[in-house]
């Protein structure tokens, strides 16, 4: 799954990387430690028909559900299941988005039993595009924008991280997910290894176990607890 990341950039940068129109209304912060329910920016395709940064729930709440109460277990979706869930089918027919991240995390259990946080972002400190799908709750007085992360299997070394990472989506098929066809299962498939090898695998401090705490400081390399990074060797 893919629980915690961070998003720093603020929606000047945002929009002009997504080329997209700044709808965010000066409510986006940088977040080291975004948590389920906090609010993060994503990238749609609005009424009008143009890109439009936004700033929506990390959660995604289905316009049938009685109370967005349950918006911490719906963070993710995962492609296996995304085009045939309740929940989740339609916003991926119809309304998928791209979420922003500089990176993010997964926790490694080590021998012994402590866990080891590590933090999955670009070394060339580019922007990251999760595949995400977006919905609205509530009436027009008060709507909810609210979203979700797909997830796939992870890949090569990423996978001794943890079983699952967001899928990615590189530049060049940003305007294929945002436009096309939901029904096209191309749309589901990872990227290729070779874009996956540009991540790092960083180990970082425990700090980030705690919701409360954030700032740079949470993604700064740390040797990893127990000594010897476990992890320590090229991915791909």
């Amino acid at each position: 799954m893919c629980g915690r990341y961070a998003t720093t950039r603020g929606a000047g940068d945002l929009s002009g990387l997504f080329e997209s129109a700044d709808e965010t209304g000066g409510g986006l912060v940088a977040d080291h430690n975004v948590a389920p329910t906090d609010p993060v920016p994503l990238v749609r395709v609005s009424s009008a028909g143009h890109r439009a940064l936004s700033l929506g729930r990390w959660g995604l709440v289905p316009p049938w559900s009685r109370s967005p109460a349950g918006a911490a277990r719906m963070i993710n979706a995962r492609v296996e299941t995304v085009a045939t869930s309740r929940a989740y089918a339609p916003a991926y027919a119809r309304r998928r988005c791209l979420v922003p991240a500089d990176g993010w995390y997964e926790w490694v259990r080590l021998p012994g039993g402590a866990k080891q946080p590590y933090y999955m972002t670009p070394r060339d400190g580019s922007v990251l595009a999760f595949a995400g799908i977006w919905s609205v709750w509530g009436g027009p007085d008060r709507p909810l924008l609210t979203c979700s992360v797909l997830t796939t299997a992870a890949l090569g070394e990423l996978a001794e991280v943890h079983d699952r990472m967001p899928l990615l989506m590189p530049p060049d098929r940003w305007a294929t997910w945002l436009d096309s066809d939901g029904g096209d299962a191309e749309l589901l498939v990872p990227p290729p290894r070779s874009w996956l090898a540009r991540l790092e695998v960083r180990p970082v401090g425990r700090a980030v176990g705690n919701v409360r705490n954030d700032g740079p400081e949470l993604i700064a390399r740390v040797s990893p607890a127990g000594g010897a990074d476990p992890l320590d060797r090229p991915l791909f």
